[in-house]
């Protein structure tokens, strides 16, 4: 299997950074950079998870409630679902390892227990969970999309 490579960059718009910062900590996550909102401009955090599997790089802008004022968003209510019909993928390599953490730290988070898949040419582990601002994310193993 190769290691998954493209150029796609994952924006997620939340009005808390210290939150996502939090939650995305204990799923593996290290800041790469943190800008915090101020009076002028709204606040910019990046995020990198790195393991055998390959790396996620996500961003999130925002901070406060002023996210709600973004040119495209502020057509939506506030309390429209963040991230209807999107999962964000993320390849860990130790699904199991992670799993064990998750289940402790963040258990009200998944949506979905780890389970062993497969189709016609694989198998693989995978769990789901909701972060805190209603993103859905899917962990799971390496698997070869057609690469």
């Amino acid at each position: 299997m190769n290691n998954i490579s493209n150029d796609l960059i994952v924006e997620l718009h939340v009005p808390d950074l210290e939150m996502a910062k939090d939650f995305y900590t204990k799923l593996g996550f290290e800041v790469a950079m943190d800008d915090k909102p101020n009076e002028k401009e709204l606040g910019y955090l990046t995020m990198v998870r790195k393991d055998n599997a390959g790396s996620t790089m996500l961003n999130f802008y925002g901070g406060d409630e002023r996210v709600y004022n973004q040119a495209f968003f502020k057509q939506f209510p506030k309390d429209t679902k963040s991230g209807f019909e999107i999962s964000v993928t993320i390849v860990v390599s130790d699904i199991e390892k992670l799993y064990a953490i998750v289940s402790t730290e963040l258990k009200e988070n998944i949506v979905r227990e780890i389970k062993n898949l497969e189709d016609h040419e694989h198998s693989w582990k995978d769990f789901r969970m909701v972060d805190p601002f209603g993103f859905y994310l899917r962990f799971t193993e390496l698997v070869d999309w057609g690469q």
